[in-house]
């Protein structure tokens, strides 16, 4: 039996991927941006274990075992990798120096999310990620990230771009069989590490709409989504890039907000309209427009984006995020232990305790009353992570199979 233990991260677009030109591919409408967050915090651990000995392919997913045969979009993941690695062993055995046929072996694949799935937090995103890259790992496929890239998206878009750690893009590519529609990294996490994200957790419960649905549900019945995807996205992908490489958080900012903006205007153009935002997410964009507005020196210091639910991420400079805590622990007080609302893995909260001290500094003319004070856990947890690497191969003690190949725990 051989086993490979891996993560993925979680990657949070800050230009939107809203669109299939071909759902079975899964080809996108337009390209997107992303930033993937530590591991540290969020992730997705797979473990695949192989042997001529197992009976058939078997999956269990947080703890549940699941019908393998009706997951598609994974079969398509095995379809691939088993394809390549049968490539290898035959040319190997062509050569005199046969590999193990381990295409031709059962697979047990265990994997969990250490946060919710299906709530808007990217889950599908890096857990097919976590898939690909150890199957990639257990068949030791000698293809590029970015070709690995390509099997990934054909499980779950977004799982491409969780492929490379810093800022991503996911070149949409125009080529029908999807050869060309792939991940690249923009530059890795070393690049501009002062960059930091809050998620705030307004809700773990699932989607009421899926993002496979809705956005299918948006190219047939949204005007507006026209204009995005010709007119605006491309200039968008381009000014991005440049903001990124420059390491320019102003214009970073206010196109992270644009583009947030606009999906959900696309969402809302639906018919009919898909609410993915809550009065609570709502309440977060007026608060860090707010906090925006009354900086000293005119310059942007925070910016809001939000996926497929109502889940706020919010980017900031490394220097700003102490105060963006305080601010959010004031607006949105939890009755939780401090460490279950806010775990502070970087150490920026004093004392432990959020929203005492909540003005920020030199924010002279910035209005307490931007917003009430909302109901108390409106916001169910607060993650403070940052811009971190793609998927990390663990070592054998890490595995979630036994050695017989089974789960260690089960829910």
């Amino acid at each position: 039996m051989k086993t490979v233990t891996c993560t993925a991260p979680v990657n949070i677009a800050v230009i939107k991927y809203w669109g299939k030109r071909d759902t079975e591919l899964i080809l996108p409408t337009n390209s997107s941006i992303s930033v993937t967050l530590s591991q540290d915090i969020l992730h997705s651990k797979t473990t695949i274990s192989t042997s001529k000995d197992f009976s058939n392919d078997r999956l269990w997913l947080n703890g549940i075992e699941e019908d393998i045969t009706k997951n598609k979009r994974m079969h398509n993941c095995f379809r691939e990798t088993r394809a390549i690695r049968k490539e290898m062993e035959d040319k190997a055995e062509a050569s005199g120096t046969p590999l193990e046929k381990l295409s031709t072996y059962p697979v047990h694949v265990c994997s969990e999310n250490n946060f919710p799935t299906a709530a808007g937090l990217a889950s599908s995103a890096s857990g097919l990620a976590a898939l690909v890259y150890t199957l990639s790992q257990l068949y030791e496929l000698t293809i590029s990230t970015s070709e690995l890239s390509r099997i990934a998206r054909q499980g779950s878009g977004s799982a491409c771009r969780s492929l490379f750690g810093g800022f991503v893009a996911w070149e949409m590519g125009s080529k029908d069989d999807g050869s060309d529609s792939l991940a690249v990294q923009i530059a890795p996490e070393s690049h501009w590490p002062e960059l930091e994200a809050l998620i705030c957790v307004v809700s773990d419960a699932k989607k009421g709409t899926s993002s496979t649905a809705g956005m299918q549900s948006t190219i047939k019945t949204s005007p507006l989504m026209n204009e995005r995807i010709n007119n605006v996205v491309p200039a968008r992908m381009e000014a991005m890039t440049k903001a990124i490489l420059a390491k320019d958080f102003q214009s970073f900012a206010e196109l992270t907000m644009r583009d947030s903006n606009q999906f959900h205007a696309v969402c809302l153009d639906t018919y009919p309209p898909i609410f993915y935002l809550n009065d609570t997410s709502r309440a977060i964009i007026q608060l860090i427009h707010e906090y925006n507005a009354t900086s000293t020196d005119g310059k942007l210091k925070a910016a809001y984006t939000y996926d497929a639910g109502p889940n706020a991420v919010i980017y900031a400079p490394k220097e700003n995020m102490a105060e963006i805590i305080q601010l959010i622990g004031h607006y949105f007080p939890s009755d939780k232990e401090p460490s279950a609302f806010f775990a502070d893995p970087y150490s920026v909260a004093k004392d432990g305790k959020l929203g005492q001290d909540f003005v920020p500094k030199s924010h002279t003319n910035f209005n307490q009353h931007v917003i009430p004070v909302q109901p108390v856990n409106s916001v169910s947890r607060l993650l403070h992570t940052k811009v971190d690497d793609g998927p990390r191969v663990l070592s054998t003690e890490e595995s979630l199979l036994n050695t017989e190949g089974l789960p260690k725990r089960l829910a």
